[in-house]
């Protein structure tokens, strides 16, 4: 009875006194009662024997006690008491060569197991390195004696014993193993906070590459929209309408080759971002904030600028080459009308030099009046012509042609020389008419001869007649207009070759661009019901949106067929398609939309599943969450305002009244009474702008699932603290309130402990000594200000 005391460190019963027989067996059955009541079962072992001094059952009792109270207590990794001892062993013993443990009897005769425990808590207590397996009565009697004089461990063995015996007692092993056990239990407990540390440091580590790896990705693809955004901004034109399709040809570059992989990189940035917030959710530790500029919601509004400047560049380079197309139909116009001008002017100025008049006869002036009154009609005619060329000159600098220097100083030689066209031409009717006038009155004076030679002048007047009219008629003006009509018909014919093959390509891509437009919405509307609706498990979901993602990345080979047919229209300056509703644009922002959705939704359900396994939520909780947060996202967006989190909230137990939160347990008058009875929990404005913090640290305005199942489940969390770090701290410190550099050193791996060593702020406390390090700060800092 006085043993058990002692090493149960309970009272028994009070013992009888007496030295009867009697009093001896109800002694010792008052030991066996306690035995019992520890949960040991005594099989075929009396009091009646005991006192009578039987051996083997005195043996069987002393064992009993021992694996109670000095092996049973021995747990690894929730391992039976023989198993954990065995586990320990095998841990413990594993970096040492010629040590093999499986068992508790020949695994321990060669001594080197016994010495290998030793060296591993105390190395300086044996030089393992001298030590041969051939050699095993050295090995015993060097591990028994070490560990009864510096261990406190009795020799409970017997080196002869245990060589000369071919399978040691496995429960004299097991007892005595279970002693070392016992002796290095502070070292085991180091360890144990060792590895509490190193898990935490792990974690921390982790977290920070991912902070780390965010920040980094974040200022990269910064950077690329901060350095393209310039380039699409740059709307200096062009000159040429090949320069103007170059520029379109980089631009569908941009397009097709450089915006892709940022659109990934987008992505993958939001699918980092909410992985790492889910993890530090997890871990206990605070939301991450990005540096200044580099939030989630910063790289979305420089993402949108970069579209909206894009959308406008593409929209310029489309006028740019309208414009550039008119330039060159309008200069095309002005060289024809110009060159036709200029051919009707030539030699014009000369005839209207001529003196011909001079010498000319009465018949012959009236002819030549004839002749200039219908030069003078021509004149009129072309008057139009000229009119024309000068408008179009115009039109040609109010667009900034590139030529219109030259454009211009044609226009102005024509204008100069129809000025100088119109004043010949009235100089030379006043010299005809002076001319007429002058020989009328002679032709008075001749009248009478001219009446007596009347056959004469008959035949001369018809000749000159003859001669007028061949000189006036354009036959060969009338037959270049007539050989004009057949190549206008060519013209026309090719016009309306070119206009049913732009008919074709606009029907072609109106036939695709309705099949796919359609597939992209009804795509993301099957995403967004597979992530709000219940069937099956999250792993279902999961499997579901992989192989939609699947039959999602299939279809790229479609968009990049439409991407070609659009490519066609464009080179054949087509603006316009009546087959179809939806551009390019709108099919390559719906396709963009599509990855980003179902890679963002994809990653949602695997935050939910890490959150579901790391705090236990069964499958009826994640649905009747889910159903809650479905019921309260009335336009199905995937995301809950703060009015519908509200109301939520107050849905599943919480209410958002005006006081600070506190622990009620009941409300008088509340439609929720029920629900908050189930809770606990009454909010008021400043505690829920407090939950809006945790569950929307990004101030975005709204609160995703995986946020909300987060908040849900927040208290239900297995997670590290950073009382609990401070006290696996305190442990390897030896209880002091600070740690040294060769303690972290020691005790950590070289990793970790050079982490904590960089980190950690030196110890300013009274009892502080060189190179002491403050591990408590270090600890609250690794959480933060917390507040889940």
């Amino acid at each position: 009875m006085l043993l058990l005391e002692v090493i149960s460190g309970e009272r028994l019963a009070k013992p009888e006194r007496g030295k009867m027989r009697v009093h001896k067996i109800s002694n010792v059955n008052k030991a066996l009662d306690f035995i019992a009541s520890k949960g040991v079962k005594l099989v075929s072992i009396g009091a009646e024997e005991i006192v009578d001094g039987n051996v083997k059952m005195t043996l069987g009792m002393i064992w009993t006690i021992i694996l109670r109270f000095a092996i049973q207590d021995i747990s690894v990794e929730e391992t039976s008491a023989k198993e954990g001892l065995l586990l320990w062993c095998q841990r413990k013993t594993a970096p040492y060569k010629n040590v093999n443990i499986q068992n508790f009897h020949i695994s321990w005769k060669d001594g080197l197991g016994f010495c290998a425990l030793i060296h591993r808590h105390r190395p300086e207590l044996i030089d393992y390195g001298k030590l041969r397996k051939d050699d095993p009565l050295t090995n015993l009697n060097t591990a028994f004696d070490v560990a009864e004089k510096y261990l406190d461990i009795p020799k409970m063995l017997d080196a002869e014993d245990i060589v000369g015996t071919a399978r040691p007692d496995e429960k004299a092993i097991m007892t005595y193993v279970s002693s070392f056990y016992h002796a290095f239990s502070g070292a085991q407990k180091a360890e144990t906070a060792a590895n509490r540390i190193c898990k935490v440091l792990a974690v921390n580590q982790e977290n920070e590459q991912l902070m780390e790896d965010y920040e980094k990705l974040a200022s990269d693809l910064l950077e690329w929209i901060r350095r393209t955004i310039p380039w699409l901004e740059n709307r200096v034109p062009e000159n040429t309408m090949h320069a103007m399709q170059q520029k379109l040809e980089d631009f569908r570059d941009y397009r097709r080759l450089h915006k892709p992989p940022k659109v990934q990189e987008k992505c993958q940035l939001e699918i980092n971002f909410n992985t790492l917030q889910t993890k530090l959710r997890l871990s206990n530790r605070p939301a991450f904030m990005p540096s200044e500029g580099r939030m989630v919601s910063d790289i979305n509004n420089a993402w949108g600028c970069l579209e909206q400047v894009e959308k406008g560049y593409e929209e310029w380079l489309l006028n740019e080459i309208r414009r550039l197309e008119r330039l060159d139909h309008l200069a095309e116009k002005f060289r024809q009308k110009a060159s036709i001008h200029e051919a009707w002017t030539d030699g014009k100025e000369s005839m209207l030099r001529q003196k011909d008049y001079e010498t000319a006869t009465l018949s012959e002036i009236k002819a030549l009046l004839k002749k200039h009154e219908a030069f003078e009609s021509d004149l009129a005619a072309h008057q139009d012509r000229v009119e024309q060329i000068a408008a179009i000159a115009q039109e040609l600098n109010e667009l900034d042609y590139y030529d219109s220097p030259s454009v211009n100083a044609r226009c102005q030689k024509i204008c100069d020389q129809w000025d100088n066209l119109g004043a010949l031409t009235q100089k030379r009717r006043e010299a005809l008419e002076r001319t007429e006038k002058l020989l009328e009155t002679i032709d008075q004076l001749y009248l009478e001869y001219a009446k007596r030679a009347a056959p004469f002048n008959n035949w001369m007047e018809g000749a000159m007649e003859d001669l007028q009219d061949t000189f006036i008629v354009h036959t060969i003006e009338e037959i270049q207009v007539r050989q004009l009509v057949p190549r206008r018909d060519q013209a026309l014919t090719e016009e309306h070759a070119r206009q049913q093959h732009n008919e074709r390509l606009r029907k072609q891509f109106g036939a695709q661009a309705n099949v796919i437009g359609p597939w992209i919405q009804t795509k993301m509307e099957e995403i967004g019901r597979i992530s709000i609706e219940m069937h099956g498990t999250l792993e279902d979901q999961l499997s579901h949106l992989r192989q939609y993602e699947k039959s999602i990345v299939n279809y790229k080979p479609k968009i990049d067929q439409l991407e070609g047919d659009h490519q066609l229209i464009q080179e054949a300056l087509i603006f316009d398609n009546k087959h179809t509703n939806y551009t390019m644009e709108h099919i390559r922002v719906g396709w963009e939309q599509l990855l980003t959705t179902i890679a963002r939704t994809i990653n949602e359900v695997e935050n939910q599943i890490l959150t579901r396994d790391a705090k236990g939520i069964s499958q009826e909780q994640m649905n009747e969450f889910r159903a809650s947060f479905n019921h309260f996202d009335r336009d199905h967006s995937g995301t809950l305002g703060p009015e519908e989190f509200k109301a939520c909230l107050i849905s599943l137990g919480y209410d958002i009244g005006n006081d600070p939160q506190k622990k009620t347990g009941m409300m008088d008058t509340d439609d929720f009474r029920a629900c908050l009875i189930s809770m606990g929990y009454n909010m008021g404005e400043a505690e829920f702008a407090r939950i809006m913090s945790i569950v929307d640290p990004n101030r975005l305005g709204v609160v995703t699932f995986q946020a909300f199942i987060d908040f849900m489940s927040r208290e239900t969390a297995d997670t590290d603290t950073a009382d609990q770090v401070m006290a696996s701290f305190k442990i390897l410190a030896g209880d002091k309130n600070y740690i040294t550099v060769e303690e972290l050193r020691r005790e950590l791996p070289p990793d970790q402990a050079e982490y904590c060593i960089a980190r950690m702020a030196p110890y300013t406390g009274p009892d502080s000594v060189p190179g002491a390090l403050d591990y408590m700060s270090f600890s609250t800092a690794l959480y933060g200000e917390s507040d889940l």
